[in-house]
């Protein structure tokens, strides 16, 4: 049992650091149905895609009206472009119960109380940098994969520890979004049928930390907490502190000191195929996925946006990130992203740790 569950891990830190390429095609591959039936079969291949006889010929079809709607799409006029990915044969209900569906406003509501207001410690931030980019500051870990798991919430709570910790102590340890998927069931989180960022925070920090991804690896699924390995501390929090709602400014003076947490609807189907650019919708903001602004900038034609890293792996849009466009008329942001930010405080230091294969002597 212990080998399979290894086994699994590896496979998924292999699937999660592979930049797997979306699929390539032209007007000739949408010509006739034999030639789409030749890059169905060569985009399966491609991602390792296995259906049996019967599932194969319903997901044509799916994969069909996708591919066309990706074709029609990338004719048009738009900043940014959709790819043949590894969603290729899934539909857009689909996609949105697996891969967006952290329920985020679902879970706000169930919660019965509004996010707290607090204080805003970086609220009399001044002359920020007109980009930001915290992965080449080296406080970004590589694009991971929540699988098959509603799990967003916990990866998206994770960037930003991970973040915060890597500037207090210049040390970047790659965390354990299982631990919140098997442990944080406080105010209705709930594992792989999705959570809140900002209880995410609180249960850390109560909990008296969270430990690394090798010791507690990510399978994608809920099962019961290890109550040695929660109780392993390597990184500590003190609280956190909720962006005000509604607010790029404040968003920005957020991201300049720090990586956040963040909030989108990510359920739409060019969401689905992000590929490369600046993202400019369609979206709303009901809020179904959690991912990260781990930075922002501007594109040479002066288009704003925000560097936000996502969870589905890194052959998903530009290496698993997504420029999202930044500065538009509505104030809470494209997509949402500025309705319900939230970051990590850290002050105290990390528990001390024993040092590996260590000697009865050592520990002395």
């Amino acid at each position: 049992m212990a080998k399979g569950i290894f086994l699994l891990a590896v496979l998924v830190v292999i699937l999660a650091f592979a930049t797997v390429e979306s699929i390539p095609f032209t007007e000739r591959d949408l010509s006739s149905k034999e030639s789409l039936w030749d890059l169905y079969e060569r985009w399966r291949s491609h991602h390792t895609v296995t259906r049996d006889l019967n599932e194969k010929h319903r997901r044509f079809n799916v994969f069909k009206e996708n591919v066309k709607f990706i074709h029609e799409f990338n004719k048009k006029d738009k900043p940014y472009k959709l790819g043949l990915n590894r969603f290729g044969d899934m539909t857009k209900d689909e996609f949105r119960r697996t891969f967006a569906g952290s329920r985020i406003s679902h879970h706000r509501m169930l919660r019965g109380n509004p996010r707290g207001g607090g204080g805003f410690m970086h609220g009399n931030t001044e002359g920020l940098p007109s980009s930001v980019d915290w992965r080449q500051m080296g406080a970004v870990t590589p694009v991971k994969d929540q699988g098959l798991c509603g799990s967003c919430w916990a990866f998206s709570t994770v960037v930003a520890v991970e973040g915060i910790n890597q500037i207090k102590t210049e040390k970047l340890v790659s965390l354990s979004e299982q631990e919140l998927v098997d442990c944080d069931k406080a105010d209705n989180n709930a594992g792989c049928d999705g959570g809140l960022m900002d209880v995410a925070f609180e249960f850390i920090r109560k909990n008296g930390g969270i430990t690394t991804e090798e010791d507690y690896p990510y399978i994608a699924k809920e099962r019961q907490c290890d109550a040695r390995k929660n109780s392993h501390h390597v990184v500590v929090i003190d609280g956190h502190e909720n962006v005000p709602a509604n607010d790029e400014e404040s968003l920005m003076k957020a991201v300049a000191n720090q990586p956040v947490s963040v909030s989108i609807e990510a359920s739409g189907q060019a969401f689905q195929f992000y590929s490369e650019g600046v993202f400019t919708g369609d979206c709303g903001t009901e809020l179904d996925h959690g991912v990260a602004a781990v930075g922002y900038g501007t594109t040479r034609d002066g288009t704003k946006y925000w560097i936000v890293k996502n969870s589905w792996g890194a052959d998903w849009g530009e290496k698993g990130y997504v420029r999202m466009e930044r500065g538009v008329s509505a104030p809470e942001g494209l997509c949402g992203i500025a309705m319900d930010a939230s970051y990590p405080i850290k002050n105290s230091p990390n528990p001390p740790q024993k040092k590996k294969n260590a000697s009865p002597k050592d520990e002395l």
